[in-house]
This record gives C-alpha cells, structure tokens and sequence, in this order.
C-alpha cells in the first residue's frame, strides 16, 4: 500500500499522539513489533486495501404501486395480447405501432417509449403473471411473497446483507416491508427529498466541519483496520468494511453528492408541470444512483404514482403517451446513469451491471378495455415486472387473452399453461427476483423460498 500523506505529514503532538495510539492499539491486538512496525511502514492512501472482488449481489430498486397507479405501466410493458391487437378499446397507447423485441427469451413487445430498447439482452425485462387483483391499496403484496416465512422486498434485502452499506433498506412510505430471516431493518423517509436528508448528518455540519479534522479521523480509523488486519482478526471484517465506508463518508456534506442537479433533471426528462407522482420516481431514483455510487445502500424501495387514472384515456391517446414518455425517460437515463458510473466495489464492472429492478402494485387493471379503464382484470390476475441483469430469462411469462381469460406458466419449464390463474405462479415469480438478486445463489435463495424456478432463471454459465 502507498503512503498516507495525512500521517505522514503529521507533526509534534500529533505524530507522537498517532504512534502512541497505534503502538497501543498494536499491543492490544496482540500484534508482534515486527509486523506493527510494517504496518506503519506501509500505511497510506488507504490503511485497508479498497475492496476490489465485486458484489455478491445485486443493488436494487423496487417501485411498488398502489391505488390504481400500476396501470400506468402497461403503457411501457404491455401485454403481448394487446400490444399486437387492433381492437381501439384495449387501454394501450400505441395499437399498430408496438414492436417485437428481438432480445428477450419470451415474447415481449415495446411500445415506442419503452424502455431498454437499445440495451442489451441481460437488461431487458421479465414479465411473470403473479398475484392477485388488489384494487386501491397502497401496500401491495401478493405479486411479492415467494413463501410463508419471506417477503420478496425482506428477502431480497437479506440476500444483500453480504454486501454491508451504511443504511441497507432506504424506503418511502408507505410501503410494507415484510420479513425475512436476517433482513436489516428500514430507514423511512416520507419522500424523495428525504432521502437527501437521511444522510445530512450532524456529524458532517459539526463534529467534523474542518476538512482536515474529518480527514484524520478517517486517517486514524484506517489504520486501526490495518493493525487489525495484520492481526489477524477476520471475524469481524464485514463490520469493517461498513465502517471504513463511514469513516470515508463521515466529514462529508453528503445532501450536496445525493441531491438532484439541474443536470439531472434534464437528463431524467423532468421540466417545468412534470407530474409530482411522477417527479417523485425520477428524484428517488437518480439520489438512488447517487447513493449506490457512495456506497451507503443496497435497496431502495419507492412508492410509484399513486393516482387512479379511470380517465387517462378520456380525451383520446394524448395523456397516456404522455405519461409513457416521462416513465420511458426515467428508465433509460437511470441505466445511463449507472453505465457511466464505475461501480464502487469492482472497478472493472459499471453500476448498471450490478442493480436490478421490480415493479409491482395493486392492480393493473384491465388491459382490454380503456372506457374509465376499470380496475378489474381478466380472472382477477395481476403480474410482476423484474429487470434481472441476466440473471432471468425475459418476456412474458403467461398472460391475458382477449377473451377475459388468462394463461399461467409451468415454472419448472417456462412453457405456458393455458387457463392457469395468476395467484399460483406468485411465488415462483417472487423467488425469481431472489435469484437475481443473490447472483443466482441458488443456495442462498432456498434460506427463504424453496418454489421451483429452474425455467424462469439463466445458468451461471450463461450470464455475461
């Protein structure tokens, strides 16, 4: 390791206060001289090599839709049925002018906003018939629950326990998080703005407001971690990690890096009478990003539009293309966003390799007709949306029909299952997301689900 300019610079009272401190920490630990003194020999830019093996597992975003505001995504993933049907009463925006994609497993059609159209194979979406019919709650679940003893928020936010952060579950009320065994507790804020706030600290604006106090600190902390590692003492090495991660972050204005930009807004397509359900996506979302990039999160879970849109198609196309448009934007500048950005802990990936993304919400609902776009669906379905960084296999997994019946799948094939009802594959669909989310641990996945999944995820061997 390189020289630390911090102590090597340091002076009088200060250098002697340092090897003071670090000679008793070393005889505390049980360090031999020798090795203490190599320590201090190589102290510098970091006490504690930076973590350069990747995740094991996914970052996350999680939109969950409630009272009626999960319709609004059928306009970016709608079902096959609709998406290649002419009938002018199917609530979609775009008959005639939907396209196939050429990259997904399943079929799957975009309409022209979609999302991810010019990305490749590994992040397109999956779409699994899952759930039940839950009109006008803001705290759905059935799409979500891949077994008694998990939720699929809860579980998947274990799974990302191996990779420690400061605040492992960021959510927005209201949300229901669920269980899961060896899921971290949530930090609620009420909005997008405080997730700003959430990392405003007082330690950052008082404690530690001299740059050079907050520095040494960091310094000091640092080369605790490097006698300790010297040690030997690797029990308690993911603690570190969380801490060195802290001690980085500690003197920091952090609401000035997770605040959106100016820049931001316009690369998030967000003007002058944005919509605020819609605003409220697309500022989570790029503070998300930002937070990733720190370090200090490994799930977000977000709230999704809200409303009851019964009128949307009232005056004909124009809203809803509208609406599809701001959505479509969102998506494609958050993978953008995380293309350009180096992930934080495997300098060889981007963070767009390792995030993920589900949606789900209380009901879709129904596809087949737009006149007050009623809140039933065909058997009282519903579906889950999941962006599986190649992890899944894409498209559609079962579906509506024209004729107010549905198809389900067999998860042990993916073949469809004409007839089946959407509420059987539920937990297939949620154990999915785990997979993806542990990096297709199978293994790991069974500690909260034991649903058959073996047709719906890739091979090991086959993710790029």
């Amino acid at each position: 390791m390189g020289i630390d300019d911090r102590l090597k610079d340091l002076r009088g009272t200060g250098r002697r206060d340092f090897m003071k401190w670090s000679a008793t920490l070393a005889a505390v630990l049980g360090l031999e001289r020798a090795r203490f003194l190599n320590v201090m020999n190589d102290m510098g830019g970091s006490a504690l090599a930076d973590n350069t093996s990747c995740t094991k597992s996914l970052r996350s975003f999680h939109l969950v839709a409630g009272n009626g505001g999960f319709a609004w995504f059928n306009l970016l993933f709608p079902q096959n049925v609709i998406a290649k049907g002419t009938d002018p009463n199917y609530s979609f925006h775009a008959l005639g002018k939907a396209t196939k994609s050429t990259l997904t497993d399943n079929e799957l059609y975009y309409a022209p906003e979609s999302p991810f159209q010019k990305l490749g194979k590994k992040f397109q979406v999956t779409a699994y018939m899952a759930g039940t019919n839950e009109t006008h709650t803001s705290t759905p679940a059935s799409a979500a629950t891949p077994s008694g003893t998990a939720s699929m928020l809860a579980g998947i936010a274990a799974i990302q326990q191996s990779d420690p952060t400061l605040l492992p579950v960021i959510a927005i009320n209201p949300f229901t998080f669920g269980a899961a065994p060896g899921a971290p507790a949530t930090a609620a804020v009420g909005n997008a703005a405080g997730l700003v706030d959430l990392f405003n600290s007082a330690a950052s604006k008082t404690l530690l407001a001299v740059p050079g106090d907050a520095a040494l600190h960091e310094a000091y902390y640092k080369a605790f971690l490097g006698l300790n590692r010297a040690a030997g003492r690797s029990t308690v090495a993911k603690g570190y990690e969380t801490g060195k991660v802290a001690a980085n972050l500690l003197g920091k204005n952090l609401s000035d890096a997770l605040r959106p930009t100016t820049a931001d807004d316009a690369a998030y397509g967000i003007v002058a009478g944005t919509p605020t359900n819609v605003l409220e996506i697309a500022h989570s979302i790029i503070t998300g990003i930002k937070a990733f990039k720190l370090g200090l999160t490994s799930s977000i879970i977000i709230p999704a539009m809200r409303d009851d849109p019964h009128g949307a198609f009232a005056g004909g196309d124009a809203m809803p293309t509208a609406m599809a448009a701001r959505l479509g934007k969102i998506f494609d500048a958050m993978m953008a966003d995380a293309s350009a950005s180096p992930d934080p802990s495997c300098s060889s990936k981007s963070l767009a390799d390792n995030i993920m993304f589900t949606i789900h919400g209380d009901t879709p609902k129904t596809p087949l007709s737009r006149n007050g776009w009623g809140d039933g669906t065909p058997k009282n379905s519903n579906w889950l949306y999941v962006m599986g960084n190649g992890y899944l296999k894409t498209g559609w997994f079962g579906g509506v029909n024209a004729d107010q019946t549905t198809d389900g799948f067999d998860p042990a094939t993916g073949n469809t299952v004409p007839g089946q009802a959407s509420s059987v594959t539920a937990a297939n669909a949620a154990t999915a997301a785990l997979y993806a989310a542990a990096k297709g641990d199978s293994r790991r996945v069974q500690d909260f689900s034991r649903a058959v999944i073996d047709g719906l995820v890739n091979p090991l061997a086959s993710v790029q």
